[in-house]
């Protein structure tokens, strides 16, 4: 492994599995505490559901493409490798609901969908639904638990349609799951305890928001975001307040900044470097990493993988772990991207639109692109980009249609919400096959049997979407938390550590 000045001599020598941005932050904040640290990614890039490129010579994001900007961790990881300036508000963050065939205004003062009461929602929920979210005042307090899942505690608080018409879509939009499986404890940890003090769901969610930890406004950047929103956190707030930031000429560009920080600092990466296999050289530390072509001795190993390679790597050494992981459900998405004449469209509503699965429509949000970011307008000018995502935790055969099929169902939808009748000067469809873990109830739990399972590996730690969130700011507080615990246990100094075989 290569190390250079910058490095302290005699740091631990780690060995980050995984490219995606978990690995790659923790990566970067082991390699700028002293360890000498080389990544491997089995892939042929690094950068994991976060992808810069191109339409129609339009620059855009092909994957995630905001950062919740009420959580500190991607923000403050941007700015450390050099995107302070790059860090950018939408410029527009009015989202609608396409529901009942019409698009209406993303309601206020909700947290995830949930209202405090009926007037939040009224015009986009029916009169029924509305007197129906009163009588939550009137019902006795319900019996939680260790869990729940927010579907069904809000439906039978509120009444189904609060959750088929804007807690699912927004769920949904993050997760690509199903509202009446989530975990409320794990996607929306701040209402989740709020509803376990107060006697009503209104009250729990008017307890949040006096918090500061109300659901970001810009539901329809969660919507296509491939988990790029994440769950709400504290109150603080992005560039010019924005709930969100995004950055100039994509969130896929963070990556790619944080890869450069990693080699100035004297870390190694390497793609196309499968890891086929860990093992153990000793009972109190040390790893050896096996791959296609070499053997790496470490002195530590942080694991950012997916959970189903996590649990083969992990199923010689604690199969408890690997069983839990093994169980873990994925869901699968794609991202239809289109590029339009400018002069071809009329003006789209604010930055896009969800919608709720109930009405049987294909797509499950759009996000308008050249509308909601700066920097895609002023490098097309002449273009208007829009995106729309496809798939659900269940819905593999719609992620699997031909390229064709996709584009055209997305213009038929758009239509029909929109009115946009032009045809896209160029289309690009982006899967994201097994591209967002699943959160039911249990799954926190699951995750603390995960780590007590692990803990007795010294020198290993978990990092990923699986564990703390699925939003860019959750992973990359995971990647710094196992990157912290790797560096609280190291030695000083490790003789003999670093070499190849």
């Amino acid at each position: 492994m290569n190390a250079n000045a910058q490095q302290v001599a005699g740091g631990p020598e780690v060995v980050v599995v995984g490219g995606g941005i978990s690995g790659l932050a923790a990566a970067h904040r082991l390699v700028t505490a002293g360890a000498r640290v080389t990544l491997l990614e089995g892939g042929d890039r690094i950068g994991g559901k976060l992808l810069a490129g191109q339409i129609a010579g339009a620059p855009v994001d092909l994957g995630a493409e905001s950062l919740l900007a009420r959580r500190p961790e991607a923000v403050a990881l941007a700015e450390r490798v050099g995107l302070a300036g790059r860090i950018q508000a939408p410029a527009t963050t009015t989202a609608s609901v396409w529901s009942r065939g019409e698009l209406v205004p993303m309601p206020k003062g909700h947290v995830m969908g949930v209202p405090a009461d009926g007037r939040a929602v009224e015009g986009l929920l029916s009169a029924e639904a509305v007197e129906r979210i009163g009588r939550d005042r009137e019902l006795p307090p319900t019996e939680i638990g260790e869990d729940i899942a927010i579907g069904a505690y809000v439906a039978e608080r509120m009444g189904h349609e609060v959750v088929d018409r804007l807690v699912e879509p927004l769920l949904g939009g993050v997760y690509a799951g199903d509202a009446y499986r989530i975990s409320m404890k794990a996607a929306v940890p701040a209402l989740f305890h709020a509803a376990r003090a107060h006697a009503t769901l209104g009250e729990a969610v008017r307890a949040v928001q006096r918090a500061g930890a109300a659901t970001p406004s810009d539901a329809a950047g969660a919507g296509t975001g491939l988990g790029g929103a994440g769950s709400t956190a504290g109150p603080t707030p992005g560039p010019g307040g924005a709930p969100f930031a995004g950055l100039e000429g994509g969130v896929g560009t963070l990556p790619l900044a944080v890869a450069d920080a990693i080699r100035a600092a004297g870390g190694t990466i390497l793609t196309l470097t499968p890891v086929t296999e860990l093992r153990r050289t000793g009972a109190t530390g040390g790893w050896q990493v096996v791959t296609p072509d070499r053997t790496y001795t470490a002195d530590a190993v942080v694991l950012a993988t997916p959970a189903g390679p996590a649990a083969a790597l992990l199923g010689a050494h604690a199969p408890a772990a690997a069983t839990e992981l093994a169980a873990v459900e994925y869901a699968s998405m794609a991202l239809v991207t289109l590029a339009f004449q400018r002069s071809e469209i009329s003006a789209l509503p604010g930055s896009g639109f969800l919608v709720p699965p109930v009405d049987g429509h294909t797509i499950k949000a759009s996000t308008f692109s050249s509308a909601k970011w700066r920097w895609v307008t002023d490098g097309a000018p002449d273009l208007f980009v829009l995106r729309t995502s496809v798939g659900r935790h269940g819905e593999e055969a719609q992620v699997h249609r031909e390229d064709a099929d996709l584009v055209d169902v997305s213009l038929k939808d758009l239509a029909a919400a929109t009115g946009l009748t032009a045809r896209p000067v160029a289309s690009t469809v982006t899967r994201w096959l097994g591209g967002l873990p699943q959160y039911p109830v249990g799954h926190l739990a699951r995750v603390e049997r995960i780590r007590a399972a692990v803990a007795g590996l010294p020198g290993l730690a978990l990092a990923g979407a699986v564990y703390e969130g699925v939003g860019i700011p959750a992973c990359v507080a995971s990647a710094e938390r196992a990157a912290d615990e790797i560096i609280a246990t190291s030695k000083t100094t490790h003789p003999g550590a670093g070499h190849a075989s």
